[in-house]
């Protein structure tokens, strides 16, 4: 993220506001998404998250400071995992694809408010609010916001160990085959990390989130 920021011919000022304004989205984007699995866990029996108190929007309780600093610095990362435990779960293959796809879906759920709300502001913030720097502020966050929510979602979708989508890719690969795959994780996610970094992968995950966002825009224009 930050990263980018230096291709982009910015003011230093405007450099600033971008920065000042990416932390607070970090750490509302990484809670959210952490919450939101503990909060299906728990609806589907699993009190684990519940007794640890990570059902909270406090962010130091969720906080990964190498997550965080690599969503700074370049636009994806990760909180400490809300734990969880299948054996609560009536159908287990089940309640974990749902505990997963609860944390994308929130960032996706945030996104499509951000998107309304920096939507509004181009509209209307310029005849309503007299200071040009304040609307400038008030859209770069709420872009911003909107946009990292994006991209954590479609990062976690990726259906590899250690993300999301994986555990949502367990209800359609075979037991075996699954556990064949997860005693590699921490192979596969040094693997991804170096694949991220490089941009082989976060370029295409980066188009992907761009759709995603156009299309959030495109259907709020056909109301606004």
């Amino acid at each position: 993220m930050l990263l980018d920021l230096l291709t982009q011919g910015l003011s230093l000022q405007e450099m600033l506001i971008q920065i000042l304004l990416t932390i607070p989205t970090i750490f509302i984007a990484l809670t959210f998404h952490e919450v939101a699995h503990g909060w299906m866990s728990y609806k589907l029996g699993d009190p684990t998250a519940y007794n640890m108190g990570r059902l909270t929007l406090n962010p130091l309780k969720h906080l990964d400071p190498i997550g965080a600093l690599c969503m700074l610095l370049v636009g994806f990362g990760w909180a400490k995992p809300v734990p969880v435990n299948a054996r609560y779960y009536k159908n287990p293959k089940r309640g974990m694809a749902l505990t997963a796809f609860a944390g994308p879906a929130m960032n996706l759920i945030l996104a499509f408010f951000g998107v309304i709300i920096y939507r509004l502001i181009n509209r209307f913030g310029y005849l309503l609010i007299p200071n040009g720097l304040l609307v400038f502020v008030l859209f770069t966050l709420f872009y911003y916001f909107a946009y990292l929510n994006i991209f954590l979602a479609v990062f976690n979708l990726i259906p590899i160990p250690p993300f999301d989508g994986s555990r949502i890719a367990y209800v359609f690969l075979p037991t075996n085959l699954y556990f064949k795959i997860m005693r590699y994780e921490r192979i596969i996610q040094i693997i991804v990390m170096v694949a991220l970094v490089s941009g082989i992968v976060s370029l295409p995950l980066g188009f992907i989130a761009d759709g995603i966002q156009y299309a959030m825009e495109w259907l709020i224009g056909l109301v606004i």
